[in-house]
């Protein structure tokens, strides 16, 4: 998969304990390669990071990206060929509670991340993975393109776009072949939106919150129903930056930049749909509707255009929603199974493996 260009390589992953990076990191052992992993304690409990026993497999650094002393050190030491930042602060109601710690990670440790890259001449790839959620939201019905304003509403949106900002001036400075930079570093920010996926139990978030009402036979409580999302499976995004870490390790000047990541229109359901399919998919549960028009504001309508991931790096989005609500409830129902043994970890391989015979029978290769 992916031309083996991981096997072998020093990979550090940033926010390794969280959903998104746990699954990477998963995948990125598969491999071959050798994980690094820089974070601070899962964000949830239960998280997939501990279910799946990563700590074990892989080298596991409890770090804060805002600390740029020890990030450096860490640095310095396992010398990582590719770089994969994922860690942040990433609940938009907490950054209403919480808006300086918001940005202090968000902008202050991307800017640390990226410090630590530009004085580690053995980076050769570094991918930002950031958010839909960076663009000015007019809440238009057509996706957002990667060269439209950015903006935020919220702290936690204008904490990406302003990190978008700093990848921005990083690449032109620093990063790229095209500035006459030595180091030529293939850099990139990706750009994805809403993920589901069995091992999330972060606040605030659909999903985990359906599993929690469902995993104790209680209604699911909804704050916003009508509001439609880009729902896709987590293995979508991280193949998308598996792939385009691989080939920016091939053409660094031609891959390097911003890109969107999101699933086609047949993935986009409102709150109530994905909540009534997610009950069909457990099996029974009910959900209940607590709207609050006093409501901090959420973004009711966010779709990216794809068309640049589409054409150069031939990827397309290969479940369909009901595959990844199958996916996802089969997970959690496995975790919740306390009638037997679960190796969790080896239950997300297979998952990936499924991923792959998904994306073959599109005709992707991986």
């Amino acid at each position: 998969m992916f031309d083996n260009i991981y096997k072998s390589k020093t990979v550090l992953i940033t926010g390794h304990t969280g959903f998104k990076g746990s699954w990477l990191a998963i995948w990125l052992k598969e491999l071959g390669a050798n994980v690094v992993g820089y974070a601070l304690d899962p964000p949830s409990q239960p998280n997939n990071f501990e279910a799946t026993k990563l700590r074990g497999k892989i080298t596991h650094i409890h770090g804060d990206i805002r600390d740029l002393e020890y990030l450096l050190e860490i640095f310095k030491k396992y010398q990582p060929e590719f770089v994969f930042h994922l860690a942040a602060q990433s609940i938009v109601r907490l950054s209403y509670d919480e808006p300086k710690t918001t940005f202090d990670t968000n902008v202050g440790g991307t800017v640390n991340v990226f410090e630590a890259v530009r004085k580690t001449p053995n980076v050769k790839v570094l991918v930002n993975v950031t958010s839909d959620k960076c663009y000015e939201n007019r809440e238009w019905i057509w996706g957002y393109r990667e060269n439209d304003p950015l903006g935020g509403h919220d702290p936690y949106s204008a904490s990406k776009g302003c990190a978008e900002l700093v990848f921005s001036a990083y690449l032109k400075s620093f990063f790229s072949l095209n500035a006459g930079q030595s180091m030529g570093i293939g850099a990139a920010s990706a750009r994805a939106g809403n993920v589901i996926g069995g091992g999330d139990w972060g606040a605030d978030r659909l999903v985990p919150d359906c599993i929690r009402a469902l995993s104790s036979h209680h209604p699911i409580g909804i704050r916003n129903p009508h509001a439609i999302r880009p729902w896709q499976h987590v293995l979508e995004p991280l193949c998308a930056y598996l792939l385009l870490g691989a080939n920016i390790s091939k053409d660094p000047i031609k891959y390097s930049g911003v890109w969107n990541f999101g699933p086609d229109d047949s993935s986009q359901l409102n709150v109530s749909e994905m909540a009534d399919s997610l009950i069909k998919y457990w099996g029974d549960g009910s959900w209940e509707n607590l709207s609050d028009f006093k409501a901090l504001h959420e973004a009711r309508l966010l779709k990216l255009n794809c068309d640049k991931a589409h054409a150069e790096l031939n990827w397309h989005s290969v479940l369909t929603i009901d595959e990844c609500l199958q996916m996802t409830a089969d997970w959690y129902r496995k975790f919740y199974d306390r009638s037997r043994d679960n190796d969790l970890y080896y239950y997300c391989v297979e998952q990936i493996h499924h991923y792959k015979e998904y994306s073959d029978r599109n005709g992707d290769r991986l």
